[in-house]
């Protein structure tokens, strides 16, 4: 079949979809206002483009060429915001270095992704120098050092950030290039292997953003995001773009607010100094920054929180409703963008109860605008949106990276019969809300039954006494495997509870049919924490090692 494409003009410009191109739109040109790093600067959007301009005109000195790496080690920073578009605009790779992994990890990223220049924070520096003997192929480096006294060091630096900032011209002519070349890599954090290098186009990085804000901007009326929003990222800038939100953010000339590194303090007092309505985190850090004192001195009423990067527990959802703040959920992975499936409210739903809206905050959502989610069996089959035909979660849109960097078999893996994979597992309701069962790996199966974890976790959060909540699976002689419950207390309710009231509370569940019987846990270990991964997820895999055998 032959298709008959568009006739071209030889004088017309063919506009590609780069990311420099975030920065042309006019609302964004005359923006009043502000990018703000905690409380250290702040400056306007004239001042960005040419800040960005003068960090090209160093990257360049520093060696920089199309299809070079750069890696950045920064905490989120308006240095950090700058590089999200002066390297890829470069036509180089930006590797946004996952701070949080090992020093051996931090190296593997770094030689894989063949990284030849490094920006690094003097907080980083000691993992730095303690890899530098292995590093493959950097071989340019830059600090930066906020207190202006550089640090002694073995590494060769070019220089500092804002010193070369300050000599470098104003301006910088980006060129054009094809549309499908690489702008970003970075590595996920993984539970089992080497991390793996999940890389985007400019193409994918400037379309998530449109459909971000597609999705985001023509809600009725909950979780609707716009142009005078104050946004700030509570996700590390180094995992999947801080959401792609900086990004869809400069598209609306947005005032951007980069909080550094994180304390609960420093956020809460950006929060109401700079008049935050919009961020957005994982469950653990919400948790973080609604249970420190000093959140009680913050006016919650009408912050938009999108929460990802995991289910939401209810008890965690009504605790943030109760403050005012306009709590809902999205859902996707490192792979996808992020964003595939987002939790907003249709007016009807608004008019129900908090005791009912709580169940309908924390399910996953319906599908992002240009993205296909869909429910299959084993053998690839779609399955109904009839409300109970469970499957695997797959994926199809314009911004789904395309593979694993330098892994040809886990991206085949990854995209199996022609659509990529979650490994988790889910239903379609006929409204076209997506609920998340379960991680497959962390489903429970006990007597021949399966029983989320995600779904005791949620309800077990509701207990009074809890704080935080982990459920694994437990090899039992009898039943195969038993769901065990890890219960981090709250402080003040450390002498009232105990496991008999936690599956007691379970119980009612069970008696009014919400779960079964045999999904009430027979033991609940009470602990002071729950080990977390680099970004901030329940890590199951070494909960479930920590507490083989009790």
């Amino acid at each position: 079949m032959s298709y008959d494409p568009i006739e071209r003009t030889p004088s017309a410009y063919d506009f590609p979809l780069l990311i420099k191109q975030l920065l042309v739109p006019a609302l964004a040109r005359v923006s009043p206002n502000e990018i703000v790093y905690a409380e250290r600067v702040r400056y306007g959007y004239p001042e960005l483009n040419r800040r960005i301009a003068q960090l090209a005109n160093v990257l360049v000195g520093a060696g920089a060429a199309p299809g070079k790496t750069v890696a950045v080690m920064d905490w989120d920073s308006h240095r950090y915001f700058e590089s999200y578009f002066a390297i890829p605009s470069l036509g180089c790779v930006m590797q946004t270095v996952n701070v949080r992994l090992s020093p051996e990890q931090i190296l593997y990223t770094l030689n894989h992704a063949r990284a030849e220049i490094i920006l690094v924070n003097t907080d980083f520096l000691p993992v730095l120098e303690s890899i530098f003997d292995k590093l493959e192929t950097a071989r340019r480096f830059i600090l930066i050092d906020e207190a202006g006294e550089a640090p002694r060091s073995r590494i060769p630096f070019a220089g500092e950030y804002e010193q070369l900032m300050a000599q470098a011209p104003r301006a910088y002519e980006f060129p054009d290039f094809d549309e499908n070349t690489r702008a970003t890599i970075f590595y996920t954090s993984g539970t089992t292997g080497l991390p793996k290098g999940v890389y985007y186009s400019h193409r994918q990085m400037v379309l998530h953003a449109l459909g971000v804000l597609a999705t985001f901007g023509t809600a009725p009326t909950q979780g609707r995001v716009h142009s005078d929003d104050v946004y700030m990222p509570i996700t590390p800038m180094f995992h999947a773009h801080a959401w792609g939100w900086p990004y869809a953010a400069t598209l609306l000339g947005m005032k951007q607010v980069f909080p550094g590194r994180y304390t609960p303090e420093l956020l809460l007092r950006l929060i109401v100094k700079e008049k935050v309505t919009f961020s957005h985190c994982v469950t653990t850090l919400l948790h973080m920054v609604l249970t420190h004192p000093d959140s009680a001195k913050v006016d919650w009423r009408g912050i938009k929180m999108l929460i990802g990067g995991g289910a939401l527990p209810s008890g965690l959802a009504a605790m943030a409703m109760e403050r005012g703040i306009d709590v809902f959920t999205g859902y996707g992975m490192s792979e996808t963008g992020p964003l595939q499936i987002l939790n907003q409210l249709t007016r009807d739903e608004l008019q129900a109860d908090p005791a009912r809206q709580v169940g309908m905050r924390v399910r996953a959502g319906r599908p992002v605008l240009l993205c296909d989610v869909r429910t299959v069996d084993e053998n690839m089959n779609f399955l109904p949106r009839d409300g109970k035909s469970v499957g695997e979660v797959v994926f199809r849109s314009p911004w789904v990276t395309q593979g694993y960097f330098k892994n040809p078999e886990a991206s085949e893996q990854l995209w199996r019969g022609g659509w990529m994979h979650s490994n988790d597992l889910g239903f379609f309701n006929a409204d076209g809300n997506l609920q998340i069962c379960d991680r497959m790996k962390d489903v429970i199966k006990t007597g021949g039954e399966w029983v989320s974890s995600l779904e005791l976790e949620s309800l077990i959060s509701k207990h009074p006494g809890v704080s935080e909540v982990a459920v694994i699976a437990m090899a039992d002689a009898k039943w195969g495997e038993r769901p065990v419950a890890l219960v981090v207390p709250k402080p003040e309710q450390r002498a009232s509870i105990d496991a008999e009231s936690v599956r007691a509370h379970l119980r009612t569940f069970a008696d009014s049919g919400a779960i079964s019987k045999y999904a009430v846990p027979d033991k609940v270990i009470f602990v002071e924490s729950l080990e977390k991964t680099s970004v901030g997820k329940l890590d199951k895999k070494v909960l479930r090692t920590k507490y083989q055998g009790g």
